[in-house]
């Protein structure tokens, strides 16, 4: 089963209601083949006669997700495999950083270009989360962002909304933070796969290219096809996202006959490396072998004239090659998320042609270190942002003993969801029964060491929107017994077959997943137990979740079947009632020893 990964929730709009060198050399991946000695001539156009081969630079990232201070816990770091095999973690992350290391980059580098591959904004922490992520798009534009795709957390808050990001603008109902109007993004979104369902049009533009002294370089940006499936329903009103390979090849087409020949194409979505480390040699063993996942289908069938991928959406990390539909390798890149890592691609361009020499693409990762100097202005930003979020961030909600995790197939974070939503469920209903978080909507977990000036184990409400920042409901349903067993079975059968989707369940909840069998017989129906009985089927259950899994989200299609239905708060006002109500300084919260799930393996 591929590592639980987190890129598949919708962020709401909690904002209205609380408002009124370095480590350098990574993964190396290369097409390398000699060019001609006269290759590389006069870059900088200084009065010569341009060489036949110039390098271009590619920088890359993908997935911020808002996060300009450094992620706290594991979410800040990256593992580097080392030469004797063994592993070491660096705290990595931080636009002060990120910066630092790009600006570095490009030094040197006269045709450089900076792309991303979606999900830049969503999910967000509350210094950017807060102001519907102005603060984010502010920063890209200070990192000198060339251009990005859309994910599908750019639909969070709908199509408006993205237009309002990507062209400026104040919010429509709270106004203006600042006393300067929000200027929208310096570079263009690509949504060549997401069109208007009215128009058949894409609702931004499909490409973009970048020129300089005749070298021109296309790129198309599209996000998953199955975006609906996991972005709020408010979202994706009135759009249809079409399949990510027919769009890229149809405007690979349309570049080729205005004479744009090196083309890039920006895809969310992506894979699952065979290796957590970011430097992991995925064609260790053969092209693209050490890589699985929806990309690599995508990348066998990406037409020929597509040079080079960016990816995202599983928040891991690789380059590989993969071979396109011609039998030739071509490079697939993903950094990680967070902005903990960018990838340095060399794509040479031939002017006689007007194509990237594939054969002599070369890649690689390299880890955004805490140890250069931070970036001035990306400083300033974050302070005058932290600021105005102070009197709502800084707030306790809460006390822990130790780190609250939001790793594995059951996490310690996950549980402690569903149990603050079980809790909230019993003081709606009394006959609440059980609660399901999904795992996707886990967005980080609580840090024991403080962040600022809290102290160690206080939990803030800045920590805890990182952790829960949708600003979904918790809502009641009631359930067959055999409806609820169905839901466990949807965690790995269906949509969920390949790419498990575990729930997190609340205290009392237990039962065995096999991961040794396939699709809906991983879950072992008689071992199924609330609170120490075994589930009738013809008898009815009390289940409380989010507004996202009501609503049939992440391939849940039973939950969507729910009668009885009751509206309840925000998801993250439930955490911070139970912490508040279940911790203290003097008798902190002990995290729950994630063993609701008996997994084998």
């Amino acid at each position: 089963m591929p590592a639980t990964t987190q890129p598949h929730r919708p962020r709401g709009r909690r904002t209205a209601a609380l408002l009124a060198a370095t480590v350098s050399l990574a993964t190396a991946g290369a097409l390398a083949a000699a060019l001609p000695a006269d290759a590389h001539g006069d870059p900088g156009g200084h009065g010569h006669r341009p060489s036949r081969y110039q390098d271009v630079q590619l920088l890359s990232f993908n997935d911020l997700h808002g996060n300009l201070e450094p992620p706290s816990g594991s979410s800040g770091r990256v593992t580097e495999l080392q030469a004797d095999g063994t592993t070491k973690t660096i705290d990595a992350g931080g636009v002060e950083y990120l910066a630092t290391h790009l600006r570095d980059a490009r030094k040197g580098n006269p045709y450089s270009i900076t792309a991303a591959g979606g999900d830049m904004v969503g999910a967000s922490p509350l210094i950017s989360g807060l102001f519907h992520d102005e603060p984010t798009i502010e920063a890209l534009n200070k990192l000198d962002l060339d251009v990005t795709s859309v994910g599908n957390h750019e639909f969070d808050e709908g199509a408006k909304e993205l237009a309002r990001l990507q062209n400026g603008g104040c919010h429509p109902t709270e106004g203006c933070y600042t006393d300067k109007k929000f200027k929208g993004a310096d570079f263009p979104y690509l949504a060549a796969n997401v069109l208007d369902e009215k128009t058949k049009k894409p609702i931004l533009k499909p490409y973009w290219v970048w020129k300089k002294n005749g070298v021109k370089v296309g790129f198309i940006g599209v996000t998953l096809e199955g975006t609906p499936g996991i972005v709020s329903a408010d979202g994706v009103k009135g759009l249809q996202f079409k399949d990510e390979v027919e769009t890229i090849n149809k405007y690979a087409k349309e570049l080729q006959k205005q004479g744009v020949k090196s083309i890039v194409a920006l895809i969310h979505e992506g894979g699952f490396p065979a290796s957590a480390s970011y430097n992991y040699d995925c064609d260790a063993s053969g092209g693209g072998s050490g890589i699985s996942g929806p990309i690599v289908d995508i990348a066998k069938n990406v037409t020929p004239a597509v040079d080079a991928l960016v990816t995202g959406h599983t928040h891991n990390a690789y380059v590989c090659t993969i071979d396109d539909p011609s039998g030739k390798p071509r490079m697939v890149t993903s950094a990680a998320s967070f902005g903990r890592l960018y990838t340095d691609t060399t794509l040479t361009y031939d002017r006689w042609t007007g194509d990237i020499a594939r054969t002599a693409v070369k890649s690689a990762n390299h880890v955004v270190t805490r140890d250069v100097p931070k970036a001035a202005d990306l400083t300033s930003l974050i302070s005058k942002w932290n600021t105005l979020a102070a009197p709502i961030g800084n707030r306790a909600i809460g006390y822990i003993s130790a780190d609250v995790g939001n790793t594995g197939t059951e996490s310690p974070m996950g549980d402690l969801i569903a149990d603050a939503q079980l809790a909230y469920g019993k003081k709606l209903d009394p006959e609440t029964d059980l609660a399901l978080m999904n795992p996707g909507g886990v967005r980080a977990g609580l840090t024991y060491k403080a962040a600022g000036a809290e102290g160690d184990g206080v939990v803030t409400y800045a920590e805890g929107f990182t952790v829960q920042p949708f600003a979904n409901t918790v809502n009641l349903q009631d359930f067959t017994g055999a409806q609820v067993i169905q839901v466990l079975k949807e965690q790995v059968s269906g949509t969920n077959a390949a790419a498990p989707k575990v729930l997190q369940p609340s205290s009392g909840l237990t039962y065995t997943l096999d991961l040794t069998k396939t699709g809906a017989d991983r879950v072992v129906t008689a071992s199924i137990r609330l609170n120490g009985s075994a589930i009738d089927p013809a008898a009815t259950y009390r289940v409380a979740t989010n507004s996202f899994l009501a609503g049939g989200g992440d391939g849940f299609t039973t939950l969507g079947q729910g009668t009885g239905d009751l509206v309840g708060t925000d998801d993250l006002a439930a955490l911070a009632d139970y912490l508040t109500a279940n911790s203290s300084a003097t008798g902190p919260l002990v995290p729950p020893a994630a063993n609701r799930i008996n997994i084998v393996r």
